[in-house]
């Protein structure tokens, strides 16, 4: 799932780099209206907007407290007073998801900063620098590819043991070749323009190219695959989760809610469905907002 997200973005990239200097010249505002015209980008960005809100202003939001253990209550449908029902221990499912959004949104920022902030370093100077960089850090990231996703998700939280920390960090170091690729593809491609020549020939430092010249033009490319990476990551989170080696009890996490009431699929369907459709749900308006995206930043479409 990971290589086919990787190989979109890439088939992608081309159009979205013949593009780039045009979104520069109409500004980050152009690109919002034209997201703003968007439906997918809409709908993406609306049901994003309302994970935000209630990320923020979970405390006031939620009804009940989402730790509160109720075991005389246990298993209970849908009411007026449990939105959702409660799970296996009595516990308000509407306010555990609530609570979760907290957790993904964490989940999305740690792992996407880990992947971006080291990628993005490791691709430019394998794109900008020196032959000998180049090798060296693009036969690291063959070793990292060498290992199926998962499998090097799972190896990293072996090593450093089962927790949400480490499931985020698991899942940032997995992601790193795909970003490193795509910004080293992007800096052999800026690097050979005649302005770069031009401003390496009026004494221009490479640092200085690399930062005011190089970097600019990752950002669009950059945007794109993060809008279709972040998902991934989201979901490879939830399912460390699911198998026990990401967030642990009684965290309100929904990977985790989810392997707790997997055992009462057949008696307590709501404790399953709830944070089941709250992934979904999720990781839908992220791929819809990177559909949408995609569509603005592609040249062919202005």
């Amino acid at each position: 799932m990971h290589g086919e997200a990787e190989t979109a973005a890439a088939d992608k990239l081309p159009a979205v780099e013949a593009s780039a200097s045009r979104h520069r010249r109409g500004g980050w505002r152009w690109v919002l209206r034209r997201l703003l015209r968007n439906p997918s980008a809409r709908i993406g960005g609306g049901i994003l907007l309302l994970i935000l809100f209630c990320a923020a202003f979970a405390p006031w939001i939620a009804p009940h407290d989402p730790l509160a253990v109720n075991t005389l209550g246990r298993l209970k449908p849908p009411s007026a007073v449990n939105w959702l029902g409660t799970d296996e221990v009595g516990r308000d499912l509407a306010s555990r998801l609530i609570f979760g959004t907290r957790y993904f949104l964490l989940i999305c920022l740690i792992a996407a900063s880990i992947s971006a902030g080291f990628g993005i370093v490791l691709g430019l100077v394998a794109g900008a620098g020196s032959a000998l960089a180049d090798t060296i850090i693009m036969r690291f990231t063959d070793m990292l590819l060498a290992f199926p996703y998962i499998l090097l998700v799972l190896a990293i939280v072996a090593i450093l043991g089962p927790s949400l920390w480490t499931a985020m960090a698991a899942v940032g170091v997995a992601g790193i070749p795909g970003y490193a690729r795509l910004i080293r593809s992007v800096a052999l491609t800026v690097k050979r323009e005649e302005y770069v020549e031009a401003a390496r020939a009026l004494g221009a430092s490479e640092a200085q190219i690399i930062i005011g010249t190089v970097l600019p033009n990752t950002i669009s490319p950059l945007v794109v695959y993060l809008s279709y990476a972040t998902p991934i990551a989201a979901l490879s989170a939830a399912a460390l989760s699911f198998l026990g080696l990401g967030a642990q009890p009684p965290t309100p996490e929904w990977g985790a809610m989810l392997v707790n009431s997997r055992s009462f699929l057949f008696t307590a369907w709501w404790a399953v469905a709830a944070p089941g459709l709250a992934i979904f749900v999720a990781i839908f308006s992220m791929n819809l907002l990177g559909n949408g995206l995609r569509d603005v930043l592609d040249p062919r479409d202005v």
